[in-house]
């Protein structure tokens, strides 16, 4: 991939950009609202495969083109067979990528318009951080179809308080986006002029920090947290003993007392 915008078809269905350590990938299937095809499962997994084994780039940002950002598996699609097969494939793959996104090495950040919903709501909530605009809604409506959100049940409870994202599962009831500030499913509520903006300034952040340490520190984010209190500080503190070995710690403490830009390596 080149270092500024790829030249890619509008039939593409999902756009990728990479430029300065930072790859976007764009769900580009506006008439569906971007909905989240078998094919758009096997786009995104292919792209985020080929991202983890890039170390060059930082930072990925999920983007989507027009209205919406996505909401949820195609519905069309999923009525196309009635074999559980199909379904548990189409299931089967939708968690495989989300598990992709968690445990790349890279931060993975949502950018999102319009309305999240279902399976494109537990994609923002899967993501590591997630900005909004303004106009932005939110909501795991498979119950009003008579479907029980369950796989989005699993990042929906892991980021937010457990009633609210129950009261969100049995509902199906759409949230704003300040709400969802609120509740920990976004971090940042900003103008839909200014989100794309927004999120590279949140990306840029991230980027001028150490790689190694990035990437430990999101490995062991996620894997204290199925611990109890002892063992979470008991592995806490033998992943800071190691951080502590690298070359990026060593050189930043140095730069911090010299007073100078750190030289990071990502090692």
């Amino acid at each position: 991939m080149s270092a500024t915008a790829d030249e890619i078809s509008d039939e593409t269905i999902l756009l990728r950009d990479q430029r300065d350590g930072i790859v976007t990938l764009t769900l580009n299937r506006p008439a569906q609202y971007n909905a989240l095809s078998s094919e758009m499962l096997d786009a995104l997994q292919t792209q985020l495969d080929d991202i983890d084994a890039d170390h060059s780039q930082r930072v990925v940002i999920i983007a989507a083109n027009g209205k919406a950002f996505c909401p949820g598996h195609d519905l069309k699609q999923m009525r196309s067979s009635e074999e559980r097969d199909f379904h548990q494939a189409l299931f089967d793959k939708c968690s495989r990528m989300m598990l992709t996104i968690h445990r790349l090495r890279q931060p993975v950040i949502a950018q999102v318009q319009g309305i999240a919903t279902a399976a494109g709501c537990q994609l923002v909530a899967n993501c590591d951080l997630s900005v909004a605009a303004e106009d932005a809604r939110f909501a795991v409506s498979g119950i009003n179809v008579g479907l029980f959100c369950s796989t989005p049940a699993v990042p929906l409870s892991r980021n937010m308080q457990r009633k609210q994202a129950m009261q969100m599962l049995l509902t199906g009831d759409f949230i704003d986006a300040r709400t969802a500030l609120g509740y920990g499913l976004v971090n940042e509520v900003v103008a839909a002029d200014e989100l794309a903006d927004a999120t590279q300034a949140l990306a840029r952040k991230i980027v001028a920090k150490s790689a190694h340490a990035i990437a430990l520190g999101k490995d062991m984010f996620y894997r204290q947290l199925q611990m109890d209190l002892a063992d979470a500080y008991a592995y806490a503190s033998e992943r800071m003993a190691c951080n502590m070995d690298s070359h990026d710690a060593r050189e930043g403490i140095d730069a911090f007392i010299e007073k100078r830009q750190p030289n990071w390596k990502g090692e």
